[in-house]
């Protein structure tokens, strides 16, 4: 096999609308994989969901998962690297949150661990989104009853602030941490809750697919990286790829920018693309 790295997107890409790989998609990997494909993922999912959403299939190589704030190593099970937030600009998020009413969750690393923390008290949302999560080995909550937590005395080992919060609120406090000029990566985009509610993400400016998926590259000794990928938040990837590919179900605009399009997400496509790269 040449040195290229396989990266894919998960949802939308080679997740079916279940959020599931297919059988069909596992045995293409892992028949990829034995080939000698390097293959690999660069989402926004922590382990806690990607180690299961991969448990059949067999991995080798490091993930790039957090939308890049980390790498994770699923035959070793700990984190190669990790991008924190400065600790100052953590403080002072936090303090603006504060005087604006505007909850979040924190996302610590410690001991190998994500350790999530919480200020503000918690809406409906939130606290469904913990309690499904409760248990996981993957993570720990430290979140009082009240939605309170007593935070660690250090706070220079955040990797992100997320909070599901009202839409116009939520977008409020986004555009002003745009222009504070922290040296962030704001996001704020509609999941599966309705328009009434929005996700906010702040991450390291450092924490991006693209630039994490280069230093994988780098580490792995790849001379080219495929991508594949159908949102917004890939297209930076993309463009750093040597041969970037969209699925067909793909937004417009990650269509006109790729090299390839290739059959949509519920079809195996990805799958069916590595495969026959690893056996050409």
């Amino acid at each position: 096999m040449d040195k290229t790295l396989y990266v894919s997107d998960l949802d939308g890409t080679l997740l079916g609308t279940d959020s599931r790989l297919s059988a069909a998609t596992v045995e293409m990997l892992n028949r990829s994989i034995e080939a000698g494909v390097m293959f690999s993922v660069a989402t926004a999912r922590t382990p806690a969901t990607v180690a299961e959403i991969f448990r059949d299939v067999h991995l080798r190589h490091p993930l790039v998962l957090m939308t890049g704030a980390v790498i994770w190593d699923p035959v070793a099970n700990r984190y190669l690297m990790t991008r924190f937030h400065d600790e100052k600009t953590v403080r002072e998020i936090l303090a603006l949150y504060r005087r604006k009413g505007f909850p979040t969750f924190i996302y610590t690393m410690r001991d190998n661990k994500i350790h999530i923390y919480h200020q503000g008290a918690l809406n409906d949302l939130e606290r469904r989104f913990m309690e499904e999560r409760i248990g996981n080995p993957f993570k720990e909550f430290h979140v009082g009853e009240d939605g309170e937590s007593e935070l660690p005395e250090r706070l220079d080992n955040v990797l992100l602030l997320f909070a599901m919060q009202p839409t116009a609120p939520g977008h409020e406090i986004f555009e002003t941490v745009r222009r504070e000029g922290w040296n962030v990566s704001p996001m704020f985009y509609h999941d599966q809750n309705g328009p009434e509610f929005a996700n906010m993400e702040v991450f390291p400016a450092d924490a991006t697919k693209a630039a994490t998926v280069r230093c994988l590259a780098d580490s792995l000794g790849a001379e080219r990286i495929v991508a594949y990928g159908d949102n917004f938040n890939d297209r930076p990837l993309l463009r750093i790829a040597d041969e970037a590919v969209a699925v067909d179900n793909a937004i417009p605009e990650v269509k006109e920018e790729v090299d390839r399009i290739i059959g949509p997400n519920t079809e195996d496509s990805v799958a069916k693309d590595i495969l026959a790269a690893a056996l050409s």
